[in-house]
C-alpha cells in the first residue's frame, strides 16, 4: 500500500474530528499499517484552537481503549489540502465549508464523507455530540469505529 494521510475534520475540532483520528490510530496500529497511514484533525473554525479534545469525548474513547491526544487546530487551505491525500468531514455542512476552502478541483476530489466509509451502520452524517449527552458520543464512536474500518478496506484495495 502506498502512504495515504489522511485530516479529519469537524466544525471545531475536539469531538468527531479528534475521536475520528485516535479511531483510526487505533485501528492502523492494529492493523499493523502505521507506516502507510498517518492522521490528523482540524476544525472548520479555529475558537477552540489550542485546545485538547473535549473531556466527555475523551472519557468515552478511553472506555473503548482510544486515546484522544491532538490538540484542536482549525484547517489550513494553503498547506493542508497539499500536504493531504484525504480530507473527511463529519457532516453535510463540514462538506460544503471545506469544498468552499477548496482552491482548485484536484482539492475538491480529495474531500470524503466520513459516513460513506461505514459497512455496517447507515448513517448520512456523524452527528455532533456536543450539546449532547453521553448516548450522542457513544453513538459518534459507533459510527467512527465502522467508518474507520471501511475506510482502511478503501486504503488497501489496488
Amino acid at each position: 500500500m502506498i502512504e495515504k494521510q489522511l485530516l479529519f475534520v469537524c466544525l471545531g475540532n475536539i469531538c468527531r474530528s479528534p475521536g475520528a483520528e485516535a479511531v483510526m490510530r487505533g485501528k492502523v496500529e492494529k492493523s499493523g499499517l502505521s507506516r502507510q497511514i498517518i492522521c490528523d484533525s482540524a476544525g472548520i473554525i479555529g475558537f477552540h484552537s489550542g485546545s485538547p479534545a473535549d473531556a466527555r469525548m475523551q472519557r468515552h474513547a478511553g472506555k473503548r481503549g482510544y486515546k484522544l491526544t491532538s490538540i484542536s487546530r482549525q484547517v489550513k487551505p494553503a498547506t493542508d489540502f497539499d500536504r493531504f491525500d484525504m480530507i473527511i468531514g463529519m457532516d453535510d455542512q463540514n462538506i460544503v465549508d471545506l469544498n468552499a476552502l477548496a482552491r482548485t478541483d484536484a482539492d475538491r476530489k480529495k474531500i470524503f464523507r466520513m459516513t460513506d466509509f461505514c459497512t455496517q451502520i447507515k448513517y448520512n452524517h456523524v452527528p455532533d455530540p456536543y450539546y449532547g449527552e453521553g448516548d450522542g458520543f457513544e453513538l459518534v464512536l459507533d459510527l467512527l469505529e465502522d467508518a474507520c474500518s471501511g475506510l482502511i478496506k478503501y486504503l488497501e484495495k489496488p
